[in-house]
């Protein structure tokens, strides 16, 4: 049989696109939903970021920040401050992070500090002593990311994200939970749930086939090609793979069709088309009926173990200018939009750096970091968790050669249960997401307003 014959033969149109359809009538205009939708955006800050010159102190620490690095410490005159005294301190930010400092002023937006893995409260003492339990593989690059974003080790996989999705009430679970904008997936990742893909401009085409036209000859094949039923479990994985994602591209294509243009100004590098795309796009899922949903983006490349400082596009602070500017554009984009209590995005990062400058004007790999959430419901203008000391040796230092790696005071578990339960993950199942919450008194932070 000709390629030609044998594909006429299978685009029968009374089965052709019936589960697509089916798919995106789920998420046709529902004034319940509409008014019930929360997102969380992940920007992941790959190569560990820096903390000490984001979030900088203005007081009488900035002095011990200037001795401790002082190749590396930004100028006084050049930081951006903010406003009040917070955590004990007066702070300022990176000059390149400028254009959220009138988020955090305004209340939008709160930092955490010294935060990271922990298995239990641990001080700098007993990690020296070898009097605690730490996560493995510190300053691994692979292994911290995977921590951070809630990989159990070889056994379990998945994230602290795609977990709790699982666990969500089902009136708030829909298709298109747990969302990747890049092959990197373990935040979104769930123990028996798949993760979708939106690339900035979706999936429209494949081939010839127009998914914007499910009643088209060429889609109509392609879906009936998805749904070839096969004996051989290998082909009928494949078959089950390709189906799903046909469907998701179709449903993708329908959100992609109803996006409008946001009102951010982005740059129109990697970062500010993906945030430009998920911009465009957020008001439509809202619209059509999603309930809850996580996103990551993983960008960046903050491994700054020499030239740390400069303008070339692989420094910190090349790179920090293209954050602040695109995540303020993001914010403006959200609030004209009518998402403002609608979406919290946060950042985070494989690890902090270390205090002590590294022989090439950087910073080598250390623990604890600094990150910061912003929206509407987040309960901003404020640090959270405990500052730590700017001193090399200091209380917190885990550094036998006093090298200025700081063991967290906050652990990632607290601050993600803080994200996920404004989602809506009950608090009686946080033990199943979070195993080591069970290790901290205190479950979550004042993250968001009450």
């Amino acid at each position: 049989m000709k390629r030609r014959d044998f594909l006429k033969s299978i685009a029968i149109p009374a089965l052709a696109g019936v589960g697509v359809n089916t798919l995106v009538s789920q998420f046709q205009n529902s004034n319940a939903a509409v008014n019930d939708y929360r997102a969380l955006v992940c920007i992941f800050l790959a190569g560990g970021n820096d903390g000490h010159n984001t979030l900088i102190p203005t007081d009488a620490a900035y002095n011990d920040y200037a001795t401790s690095r002082p190749i590396l410490a930004l100028p006084k005159d050049s930081l951006i401050a903010l406003n009040g005294v917070s955590a004990g301190h007066s702070f300022a930010l990176h000059p390149g992070l400028a254009p959220l400092a009138s988020l955090y002023n305004r209340q939008r937006l709160a930092w955490v500090a010294n935060a990271g893995p922990l298995i239990v409260p641990s001080t700098a003492t007993q990690v020296i002593e070898h009097s605690v339990p730490i996560p493995p593989y510190l300053m691994s690059h692979s292994d911290q990311t995977a921590m951070q974003q809630g990989w159990g080790g070889d056994f379990d996989q998945s994230g602290w994200a795609g977990r709790a999705l699982e666990l969500l009430p089902t009136s708030l679970k829909n298709q298109l939970n747990a969302v990747t904008t890049s092959s990197d997936r373990t935040l979104v990742l769930g123990k028996a749930s798949s993760v979708s893909f939106m690339s900035p401009n979706g999936a429209r085409y494949w081939g010839r086939s127009d998914l914007a036209y499910p009643q088209s000859y060429w889609t109509q094949a392609l879906n009936n090609m998805a749904k070839l039923q096969f004996t051989n479990q290998y082909e009928a994985e494949y078959a089950r793979t390709l189906d799903l994602s046909v469907n998701e591209s179709t449903l993708l294509t329908q959100v992609f069709l109803k996006a409008s243009t946001p009102k951010g100004e982005f740059s129109g590098d990697e970062l500010g088309t993906r945030l430009r795309s998920l911009a465009s796009v957020l008001p439509a899922f809202k619209n059509m009926g999603f309930k809850r949903q996580v996103f990551l983006i993983q960008w960046g490349s903050f491994d700054t173990h020499y030239g740390q400082r400069g303008s070339e596009a692989r420094t910190q602070d090349a790179q920090l200018a293209v954050l602040g500017k695109n995540l303020a554009a993001f914010d403006e984009s959200l609030v004209a939009a009518g998402l403002d209590l609608d979406v919290t995005t946060f950042t985070m990062s494989d690890f902090g750096r270390t205090l002590r400058p590294a022989s090439g004007a950087g910073s080598d790999h250390a623990w604890g970091n600094h990150w910061f959430a912003f929206g509407g419901a987040v309960a901003g203008g404020q640090v959270l968790g405990k500052f730590p000391s700017l001193v090399l040796g200091g209380s917190e230092d885990s550094d036998p050669n006093r090298g200025g790696r700081h063991v967290p005071t906050t652990s990632t578990d607290q601050f993600a249960a803080s994200l996920m339960q404004w989602l809506g993950l009950p608090a009686s199942q946080f033990a199943s997401v979070f195993p080591n919450l069970s290790n901290f008194t205190q479950k979550t932070l004042p993250l968001f307003k009450t």
